[in-house]
């Protein structure tokens, strides 16, 4: 018992150490990023490519901003994926109301079997490109992004060791949901670990036209169920960075329940268990994470029960610095990112006392649902993914079960909730 008690001890305030390190780490690299824009004329004509089904709730607002860019050469590609879908009258609407002539809508063609309806939409769309495009930037429906995102994603590819740029995402709940609270804070440390791996984001991200026909990208995307987690490696094996610009974490304001959370972790684990170049530190993450401050408290009641009381104080006190210094952290974070957004234009909500003491709760909340997303991916064999389901058999065995089409009844009712 003791020897279980000083190990769990020193692994969990190590693992502490090591966290207050990356994080410094990563707060040092968006603190350090100077922002200087290329004039137009080194600029590459590039197409933005968007792939809808169904209407997100910020759609409308992440249309307008795609059209607002101060970029001299872009063309918005949207590929909707069927005629009725809700998103085709939003889009067609937002064009009318900027009178955009940049604008090409097309529905998707061919509904591949063999991988997830988006990885069908972005192999249509890149294939569809003539040559006069030299780059190629991706945004997801959740993404309103600044005048000069286009700008600063396309600028870095200017070196040649880069073959792609990405941003990231940035939740900024409202506090009336566990699930978005949970979602911010389990997010936070994913932010981290992305910058360290390399690991692209798909809402935000940029490619080298080249990089198509130097990689095996689009042949990958027609076999896959995700389209960004497995380019680290495509783009490693010819010597290319995926490149992280700290001007472009994007912040979302969608909510989420807990059971909505729960569902959308389990894909995501699925999928990282299935692409992820570094899935075996996820798990070691997984394993400081989850399961050693759960087996410390287990050991506090234990000791209570039993009436140990110091070896019960010294592990509160030792999970009690644990958590503290974990808040602390993303108080941290929190406070670089509020610097990106201000000069983004963007306001999000700062930390009020109250909401520190709630974080309180939701850190080791966060810790027990990650954990059990994590459990239940590990044996998923379907996945239900806005009104679809996918048979997974392996990275590149995937099966549609039965398409259909999106239509307004699948919206949820919720009009802040993610889809």
């Amino acid at each position: 018992m003791q020897d279980l008690m000083i190990f769990l001890s020193k692994s969990l305030l190590g693992w502490l150490v090591i966290q207050v390190v990356l994080t410094l780490v990563f707060v040092w690299y968006l603190r350090s990023h100077q922002k200087s824009l290329l004039p137009d004329e080194q600029l590459p004509k590039t197409a933005v490519i968007i792939c809808l089904r169904g209407a997100d709730p910020y759609l409308p607002n992440c249309l307008r901003s795609l059209l607002k860019q101060n970029y001299p050469q872009y063309d918005l590609k949207v590929i909707l994926d069927s005629q009725e879908d809700p998103a085709g009258k939003i889009t067609t609407e937002a064009i009318a109301e900027l009178g955009a002539t940049n604008v090409q809508i097309t529905h998707l063609r061919i509904v591949r079997h063999n991988c997830s309806l988006k990885c069908s939409s972005l192999v249509q769309a890149v294939s569809d490109l003539d040559d006069s495009y030299k780059v190629v930037a991706f945004v997801d429906a959740d993404t309103i992004v600044h005048p000069n995102w286009l700008r600063e994603l396309v600028q870095p590819l200017a070196d040649a060791k880069v073959g792609a740029t990405t941003g990231n995402r940035w939740y900024s709940p409202t506090g009336n949901y566990w699930g978005s609270l949970v979602r911010y804070a389990g997010n936070v440390s994913t932010v981290v670990q992305m910058f360290l791996f390399q690991i692209p984001w798909g809402g935000t991200l940029a490619v080298k036209t080249e990089v198509f026909h130097q990689t095996e990208l689009l042949e990958k995307w027609g076999q896959a169920l995700n389209d960004d987690l497995m380019m680290h490696n495509l783009l490693k094996k010819h010597k290319l960075q995926v490149k992280f610009v700290p001007s472009l974490l994007m912040v979302n304001r969608e909510e989420s329940d807990l059971l909505d959370l729960l569902d959308n972790l389990k894909r995501l684990l699925l999928c990282s268990r299935l692409y992820h170049p570094r899935w075996l530190a996820l798990v070691s993450d997984a394993i400081s994470s989850i399961l050693f401050p759960t087996l410390v408290i287990v050991l506090i009641l234990q000791s209570l029960l039993e009436g140990n009381w110091y070896a019960a104080s010294l592990l509160f006190s030792c999970y009690g610095i644990y958590i503290l210094g974990l808040l602390l952290l993303m108080l941290v974070l929190e406070q670089g990112v509020q610097r990106v957004m201000h000069f983004q234009g963007q306001a999000i909500a700062k930390w009020t006392p109250a909401a520190a003491l709630k974080m309180l709760i939701v850190i080791p909340l966060t810790q027990w649902v990650y954990g059990i997303a994590m459990l239940s991916s590990l044996w998923m064999s379907t996945v239900k993914w806005r009104g679809l389901t996918y048979r997974v058999q392996g990275p590149w065995n995937i099966r549609l079960v039965e398409y259909r089409p999106y239509h307004w009844l699948d919206q949820p009712i919720d009009p802040k909730a993610s889809l």
